[in-house]
């Protein structure tokens, strides 16, 4: 079998011509276990025997909820897609409300949790959903049907005939998944992703990312996000064997257990990274400290390809063996690539990691496109800094005349489930608006300016695109978050989150004694070195778009706590409301 046109072929692709004796390996107990392609294929069947002696049917909606990734999330995906159901993964951090309103909106009738967290918060709903029949869990949890259930049940082979005529009878157009996003404003949309938007991009992802066959991956970005789970899908059909972390806090140790040649990563974690290693060198001293910073500021200046020239090229080459080999090591020693997607990725990052020689491939897209509509690939001349890539063969971008970007492909979604209106409004003549302003250099690179819907206008009339100042004030080792506003007000301000952990040792530094976060976000010192921050970001922006005042916010801004998506993008509206006080305090209105 070598056509994929659905999803669940791909497995089957990798059994017929590279059946892998570690296709999926978790940590389990301390241990790290394997499973096989043919026990990945074998456990997926016995799986849809058994949802099907459920009552499972064509087109039935099967919920999944995990905080963490794991080998039965995948092999439930497969199980649920070959009879021809629809899987609806459901971000594990989202509110109980939302949990309900997905649940009743995809009318799921039956759901899969990974923990005791996300089972508490099913059952403190369970009642609002009437269409839900059962709950089974992935850990053993008392009181709640396990997986394996299913599993024993579906060893008795009898319904197979039935699945094999399921697999038939499934369209390469047929929905494969339901995708809710978690707009920053109003409920999740159910983006509907047939198997031919997600296999079309597996499919014309490949050639631009090095994945060899026998290569080891780590995956810790959810993969009830369409960038992993693509991902995810592409690891398999490329051979690569995919290792699941324990979560975000055990990354550190599980790249060093891996040592993966690929992952994919968000800025974030990026950043988090850099800001480490920047604070590992600070506390160097003499000699080594001078080598450390002689070495990053080498790095922040590098460009691909050696457009340097060769005086730089030797310089970088001594660099990578005294102090960038270091940085290698402490990511597992055999990293060779990283994709980074689901946010803009500061230039300064993918410099630094691109001289370190672990580069750093920007892409771009979204739900609604499977994801990916361009990414960079270091092979061909095709990785610019600061662009997102060459656009993805057979899918076609156009800029409109107001600078949206406009996307037409196999990879375009189907629309938003149940809501012919929110579809129309962006799915025009065949085109997908993405809300997103960008330009096509000569070079055919795709560049992002900003989100269309983010970009305000001050009294004076001029425009200012937020997320160019966030990205650059972001750079700043004591800014962890930070929105700039200032719509229809006479300047753009900014409120920041510090990054207390950082300001914690700069405290310590400067001998204060400022215990608490409010302590520090009201201390007159703290605030006269964040102005000198921003001061220095301000300089490359012209006079109308400088932050001109700024108020910082005493608790760290987080998913849970509602500023940010699950995606971590900014939530603008409720950011803007909780710390309504200091907005009225920065253009001088009255609380209300």
């Amino acid at each position: 079998m070598q056509t994929i046109t659905r999803l669940f072929d791909i497995p089957y692709f990798q059994q017929a011509n590279f059946p892998m004796e570690k296709s999926f390996v978790d940590k389990r107990k301390g241990e790290w276990i394997a499973i096989s392609t043919d026990e990945y294929i074998s456990k997926a069947n016995a799986l849809s025997r058994a949802l099907i002696a459920l009552g499972v049917k064509a087109n039935d909606k099967i919920a999944v909820i995990s905080m963490t990734n794991r080998s039965e999330w995948n092999i439930l995906d497969i199980a649920v897609l070959q009879i021809g159901a629809q899987n609806v993964p459901i971000y594990p951090t989202i509110s109980e409300e939302d949990y309900a309103y997905i649940l009743n909106h995809s009318e799921a009738t039956h759901c899969f949790v990974s923990c005791t967290e996300v089972l508490e918060k099913v059952n403190s709903i369970k009642s609002e959903v009437p269409g839900l029949k059962e709950v089974y869990s992935f850990d053993e949890i008392k009181g709640c049907k396990h997986w394996t259930e299913l599993l024993a049940q579906g060893e008795d082979t009898r319904l197979q005939d039935e699945v094999e005529s399921r697999k038939a009878q499934v369209k390469p157009e047929d929905l494969a998944t339901l995708i809710y996003t978690s707009g920053t404003t109003g409920r999740p949309k159910g983006v509907m992703l047939s198997h031919d938007n997600i296999v079309s991009n597996v499919l014309a992802s490949k050639p631009r990312v090095p994945f060899n066959q026998g290569a080891t991956s780590l995956s810790f970005l959810p993969v009830c996000h369409i960038f992993e789970r693509m991902i995810l899908y592409l690891y398999q059909f490329c051979g690569i064997t995919v290792y699941f972390a324990e979560g975000l806090d055990k990354i550190s140790d599980n790249l060093k257990e891996v040592k993966p040649n690929v992952m994919t990563v968000v800025p974030r974690l990026l950043e988090k990274v850099y800001d480490k290693i920047i604070a590992k060198g600070a506390d160097l001293t003499g000699i080594k400290k001078k080598l450390f910073f002689w070495a990053v500021s080498l790095g922040l200046k590098f460009e691909p390809y050696g457009a340097n020239g060769w005086w730089y090229e030797q310089k970088l080459s001594l660099a990578r063996k005294l102090i960038f080999s270091k940085w290698q090591e402490g990511l597992g020693g055999n990293l060779e690539t990283m994709v980074s997607g689901s946010a803009a990725l500061q230039p300064r990052l993918s410099r630094i990691f691109g001289a370190a020689g672990i580069p750093v491939m920007e892409g771009y897209g979204l739900t609604e496109t499977s994801p990916v509509i361009s990414v960079n690939d270091e092979k061909n001349k095709g990785w610019k800094i600061g662009s997102v890539g060459r656009v993805i063969d057979d899918v076609e971008v156009k800029i409109a005349s107001d600078g949206e970007i406009l996307c037409k492909g196999p990879n375009v979604m189907m629309g938003y489930y149940k809501d012919p209106e929110k579809s129309a409004e962006v799915l025009i003549d065949g085109y997908f608006h993405t809300g997103d302003i960008g330009e096509i250099d000569q070079d055919g690179f795709l560049k992002i300016t900003d989100r269309k819907k983010e970009m305000f206008k001050t009294s004076g009339g001029k425009y200012v695109a937020p997320q160019l100042l966030e990205n650059r004030l972001k750079q700043s080792r004591f800014i962890e978050q930070v929105m700039v506003v200032g719509e229809g007000e006479k300047m753009p301000a900014a409120l920041i989150q510090p990054n207390f952990e950082f300001l914690q040792e700069w405290v310590k530094r400067h001998n204060k004694d400022l215990k608490s976060h409010q302590d520090m976000v009201s201390d007159s010192e703290v605030q006269e070195r964040i102005q000198k921050e921003i001061d220095n970001a301000n300089e490359q922006f012209a006079k109308w778009e400088k932050v001109k005042s700024f108020r910082l916010t005493p608790d760290a801004w987080s998913v849970e706590g509602g500023h940010l998506t699950p995606t971590m993008k900014l939530k603008r509206k409720i950011v803007k409301a909780k710390y309504l006080n200091l907005y009225n305090d920065i253009y001088g209105h009255p609380d209300s």
